[in-house]
């Protein structure tokens, strides 16, 4: 198998929930109800704990140990999508990139319940049943506010509207790409954007949400190759302190 290829998909995968998780992790003792706060909380639990399953598969193929991974590099040497490094915002945006990220990440841990390289599809297998409560948790929420009262919804499209790009960039193919679907280790970025948007549409459509329109599709990309907003290299910093500080500790 293209060890690369794989290397590529597993980083990709494992800074975004990372990264997520971290942010996730700012709305702890901030969200708008208790409810909230603790589905926030506990959804960042989770993909920190996803985050680690991935880096060790990665310290396997011959990459560092996952908290070297995780705390010792450069914000340009992490590979996410630039959505999930953007600030939480009000409440309206970090719940609206939640539900167009989980769907995403849903979709992607199901096919690769199925991938030809076996140490991932265990994680997968796994991981997939942790992320039907927080595609559900998004789908529940995103339909509650979209439909509550025209301020609500108002604030739940323009969320949508500022997130659409960036969501697309979460689909950015690798350079390797083509390894892993002759492979069969992965679908392939393209067939699963297609998935996505069969997805979420019919959610949106029921929150009395629209999609914006196809000619203002512009995927902003770059974060799989280390291109990154001025927010990711402060958000890299905070999360690796504890770790600067105490080598030893363990997250």
């Amino acid at each position: 198998m293209n060890t690369e290829a794989i290397k590529e998909l597993l980083y990709k995968m494992a800074d975004d929930l990372l990264i997520i998780g971290h942010r996730n992790s700012e709305w702890t003792g901030l969200g708008p109800i208790l409810e909230e706060d603790i589905s926030f909380s506990s959804m960042a639990q989770d993909k920190i704990g996803q985050a680690q399953a991935l880096y060790v598969l990665l310290h396997d193929l011959g990459e560092q140990e996952p908290d070297t991974v995780a705390f010792t590099r450069n914000a340009n040497q992490f590979h996410n999508a630039q959505l999930v490094e953007l600030p939480n915002g009000e409440y309206d945006f970090s719940l609206m990139r939640h539900f167009l990220y989980d769907h995403a990440d849903q979709l992607r841990f199901e096919a690769l319940a199925n991938s030809t390289y076996e140490p991932l599809a265990k994680v997968a297998r796994k991981v997939k049943g942790e992320l039907k409560y927080h595609v559900f948790h998004a789908n529940t929420w995103v339909t509650k506010l979209g439909l509550a009262n025209q301020e609500s919804h108002d604030k739940m499209q323009h969320a949508l509207n500022h997130a659409w790009n960036y969501a697309l960039g979460l689909f950015e193919p690798s350079a390797n790409e083509a390894a892993l679907i002759d492979e069969s280790i992965f679908i392939g970025e393209n067939t699963l954007q297609e998935q996505w948007l069969q997805n979420i549409t019919p959610v949106l459509l029921k929150a009395g949400l629209t999609i914006p329109n196809p000619s203002t599709w512009n995927p902003i990309v770059g974060g799989r190759i280390g291109i990154h907003t001025a927010h990711l290299e402060p958000l890299v910093e905070e999360m690796s302190e504890v770790f600067r500080y105490d080598p030893t500790a363990e997250w």
